[in-house]
């Protein structure tokens, strides 16, 4: 383990790695409070600012070609009349563009994206508002909503995507308790909605997907607990991921955060106040691990 440095400042955090080892994630600046978007070289060498003209930003997710998304702003009138853009770049991270931003799209008041594929694909949320989220065409052309138009949701985004263009879908229902939230799987290509159920209770936020379409993330029991939970493919059978492990004695798996093409989950783990993050092997089982290639013309 090595520390990747900041821009400048006194804070950074990574938030995506491709399989080069490039990392992404954002950074404070030498100018306090200002946070940029960075990007490294393979194996986290050579950190760099990828929106250095820009007021504040964030890379959020990169592919194995080195596209970036992420987004910045651009100082308005005011703090709140910034504009919001969500971006992407071209391999390793060259000639950043715009995928959206607030005032392009009416009412949109900002685009985040959360997760890029293979053809540069990506997904994310945006503020109407409420909330909900976005997918584009192959290298971030072409946004539009992603999802159920009548799901009566106040509040809803994307917070992954496959090489299928499949999309993980976490909705709060109007309605009902601000407690309540459905998760869904899109087919490819962001068609489609199929919901995931949960383990017996009233909340399930999805974490990742996987190119088979398995899903990870974090759902209530019948009796309130939070539990990590893991899917088959294409979001089918949902289960227990306490289930499936030896854990050390009173330590409870409560969220998955993402799943690799090997079935490997990355989760935290209770009792407080400490916190175990667990890295749990062999999770593949669970279904056939077809890994599903996006048919190209």
């Amino acid at each position: 383990m090595r520390d990747l440095g900041t821009l400048g400042g006194n804070y950074s955090y990574a938030k995506g790695i491709n399989n080069a080892g490039q990392v992404v994630g954002e950074s404070w600046t030498s100018t306090p409070g200002m946070s940029h978007a960075f990007m490294t070289g393979a194996d986290g060498m050579n950190r760099r600012d990828l929106i250095a003209s820009k007021l504040i930003g964030s890379a959020d997710a990169i592919n194995d070609k080195g596209q970036v998304a992420g987004w910045f702003t651009e100082e308005g009138i005011a703090p709140w009349d910034w504009s919001w853009h969500a971006f992407i770049t071209g391999p390793n991270g060259a000639g950043m563009k715009d995928i959206a931003d607030a005032d392009a799209v009416p009412g949109w008041y900002f685009v985040i994206p959360s997760g890029i594929n293979a053809t540069g694909q990506v997904a994310g949320t945006a503020s109407d508002p409420p909330n909900r989220p976005f997918i584009t065409g192959e290298d971030g052309v072409g946004i539009r909503d992603v999802g159920l138009s009548d799901s009566g949701a106040i509040s809803s985004g994307a917070s992954d995507i496959n090489d299928a263009g499949q999309v993980i879908i976490s909705y709060e229902i109007l309605g009902e308790s601000p407690d309540v939230y459905r998760s869904f799987i899109t087919g490819p290509d962001g068609a489609g909605m199929t919901d995931l159920g949960n383990l017996g209770g009233d909340y399930i936020v999805a974490g990742g997907i996987n190119n088979a379409g398995q899903v990870v993330g974090s759902s209530h029991t019948s009796g309130g607990a939070l539990h990590a939970f893991i899917t088959g493919p294409d979001g089918a059978g949902m289960t227990d991921l306490n289930s499936l492990v030896d854990l050390p004695d009173g330590v409870i798996l409560t969220r998955a955060a993402d799943i690799n093409d090997m079935g490997q989950v990355i989760a935290t783990g209770i009792p407080e106040p400490e916190s175990y993050a667990m890295f749990l092997i062999g999770l593949g089982l669970i279904g056939c691990m077809a890994n599903r290639k996006r048919l190209m013309p």
